[in-house]
């Protein structure tokens, strides 16, 4: 947002505008298993829900942008896909605050 040219202030008070985040999670689920049970597929997900107030006034209701990614899962090589994991958590938070950003910037 401050690279976009808004100004942060501290207090709600004080602010022309709102962005209130209301949900903010991330997770991930096993999507398929091999015959012993074990887990060979991930799904990594990120889920940000927000509104937009201005002058007091909702602009924006509600809204809700889930990202997610899936990855292969190796039981012999538990630390890379660990890193694999954080990297695409990593990737997909970025492209949730281009998003987010860029929704935010067609409301003016």
């Amino acid at each position: 947002l401050e690279q976009g040219g808004v100004t942060l202030v501290a207090s709600p008070v004080a602010a022309d505008t709102i962005v209130r985040i209301e949900r903010d999670y991330t997770g991930q689920k096993v999507l398929t298993v091999s015959a012993r049970n074990v887990p060979t597929e991930y799904d990594v997900f990120y889920t940000v829900s927000y509104s937009v107030w201005m002058s007091g006034k909702e602009i924006k209701p509600s809204h809700t942008l889930t990202l997610n990614q899936d990855y292969t899962y190796d039981e012999t090589r538990v630390l890379g896909k660990k890193r694999e994991e954080e990297a695409l958590r990593e990737a997909i938070v970025t492209d949730l605050v281009r998003q987010v950003g860029y929704e935010l910037s067609r409301l003016q």
